[in-house]
């Protein structure tokens, strides 16, 4: 949950800080003699409706090229450079910003030039010596540092190094960007690290070099990825690669002492794969694997080319063999559905998660596990409950408490995936098994809404489906479900903090265990 930026050679510590120091100075005096003649920096958004100040009007990011400098110590902060090319979209501007909150900015320069900066929440202001004209090209470059033991940043310490965990609105607490998958770009990532670790990101290695008692390893993505499915490895991993569906790279990151541990899970990848095909067309992308962290997450992600999991579900046997599969699937349906078209709004998220839980459901049946009609039903039973506490699946409500969006709750999976059997009940088997093939096929590579899916359902099936979705999608309770009169809404157990029973929820993605 995203053209290729200019080469550049990886973070060196001392010269980092070194040039930080020098263009420190430089920056404080532009931004004096530009702050005196602008109001005060804000945050700003592009007002979605579940994260409104994430995302910044005025710009298109088209390209990403981030260093990072790892010391080989998960608890202390990385020294990082951020490269940015984007296209000024309005204008004239004097300032734009950018999301970041996870650490110190060292220097920004714009256009080759000093640039002042402030910090407006969690934004980065930025303030050109240069006004910028709309249509022009914006090269941004920020020296600064990403923590990775900052509350609910997106690096996840492991066992023996980091990885990247994103979604949903984490990236900006990483490195700076236009944190919000509306604006997808091209990725490059350079990361330092002391020898006998091995740094892996998603899309394809571009090259490998030592740097005194370092290596740095240089990844580039193939196509456009938004920041939250961004992922960079750094630990004691191997590297297992091997060959998919008509020649696909296939390149596994996993730690080096549970290698054999882990080989019967790698192994049904390649499998996995050529189901999904039939199912959603050709793999959108360069290359795919499998990230075995050895981290206690609670969840497993989507992350571009290189889905993250825990090791300890990938290896244990504690858990059913369909099971496991079927997480392992919704990872990989996360690729068309998510990651090559990718939400436009947050509140799109059901695109992502509905369908990515229907291939769950119908790989796991395949595995021997619970019917897609079983699912089915005892998620619809639910869904009233779900759709009171969390809203309905295309208009998720903020949380009642923590002023946080319960963006990944059983009605965006469960919930959803019903919407999906719901419309295949209503328009055919033959008919929602074209539009399966068609969404991803059409908005490859780019964003797309809820109205998007609603105008080519209807093209696919012949018929206007706008009052049938908006129903399904928008409804406060849950309509009847075509061609099963019988099925019926439980009446919401009551829990002792008041909160609805949802316990049949079986397989929400951030916590799924049966």
């Amino acid at each position: 949950m995203a053209l290729t930026a200019p080469a550049a050679r990886a973070v060196s510590r001392s010269a980092a800080g070194r040039r930080g120091a020098i263009a420190g100075t430089t920056t404080a005096t532009a931004l004096a003699l530009i702050g005196a003649a602008l109001p005060a920096p804000q945050a700003a958004g592009i007002g979605d409706h579940l994260f409104p100040h994430l995302g910044n009007p005025g710009y298109d990011v088209r390209a990403y090229d981030i260093s990072f400098d790892y010391s080989g110590d998960n608890s202390k902060p990385l020294t990082a450079r951020t490269v940015i090319d984007a296209r000024v979209t309005a204008g004239p501007m004097d300032r734009f910003n950018l999301d970041f909150a996870g650490g110190d900015v060292r220097s920004v320069e714009v256009n080759g030039q000093p640039a002042g900066h402030a910090r407006a929440g969690e934004d980065l202001v930025v303030s050109p010596q240069s006004q910028l004209r709309r249509g022009s090209w914006l090269h941004i470059e920020v020296r600064h540092t990403s923590d990775p033991t900052i509350k609910n940043g997106g690096w996840v310490r492991t066992k023996d190094g980091l990885a990247m965990a994103n979604q949903a609105d984490a990236a900006h607490r990483v490195f700076p960007g236009n944190d919000h998958p509306a604006d997808k770009a091209m990725f490059t990532f350079r990361v330092r690290a002391p020898r006998g670790l091995t740094a892996v990101a998603g899309g394809l290695p571009a090259g490998r070099s030592r740097a005194g008692k370092d290596t740095v390893w240089t990844y580039r993505m193939g196509h456009p990825m938004a920041t939250e499915l961004a992922q960079v490895s750094i630990g004691r991993s191997t590297v297992v690669r091997s060959t998919g569906p008509h020649g696909l790279p296939l390149r596994h990151v996993v730690p080096v002492k549970q290698r054999e541990a882990l080989e019967p899970a790698l192994n049904e990848t390649s499998r996995q794969i050529a189901w999904m095909e039939r199912h959603a067309g050709e793999y959108p992308f360069e290359n795919y694997g499998l990230l075995a962290a050895e981290a206690d997450t609670g969840f497993e992600l989507e992350t571009q080319t290189l889905s993250l999991f825990e090791s300890e579900l990938l290896s244990s046997r504690k858990y059913p063999d369909w099971y496991r599969e079927s997480l392992m699937v919704h990872e990989l349906a996360h690729q068309w559905f998510g990651d090559s078209v990718s939400p436009r709004r947050w509140t799109d998220l059901w695109l992502n998660e509905g369908h990515a839980s229907w291939y769950e459901w119908a790989y796991g049946a395949e595995r021997g596990g619970f019917s897609v009609d079983e699912r089915a039903r005892a998620s619809y039973e639910q869904s009233d409950a779900w759709r009171k506490r969390h809203g309905p699946p295309a208009a998720l409500l903020p949380t009642r408490k923590s002023g946080k969006i319960e963006l990944f709750s059983p009605i965006v999976y469960n919930g959803s995936a019903v919407v999906l059997y719901a419309l295949r009940e209503r328009i055919g088997k033959e008919a929602f098994a074209r539009l399966q093939r068609a969404w991803p096929r059409k908005y490859r590579d780019s964003s797309a809404t809820t109205a998007d899916f609603i105008a080519l359902a209807s093209e696919i099936s012949g018929k206007d489906q706008s009052a049938f979705l908006k129903k399904w999608l928008y409804g406060k309770t849950t309509p009847p479900m075509p061609g099963h009169p019988d099925w019926t809404q439980k009446k919401p157990a009551k829990s002792p903090a008041g909160k609805t029973d949802a316990s049949s929820a079986r397989t929400v993605e951030k916590s799924r265990r049966p």
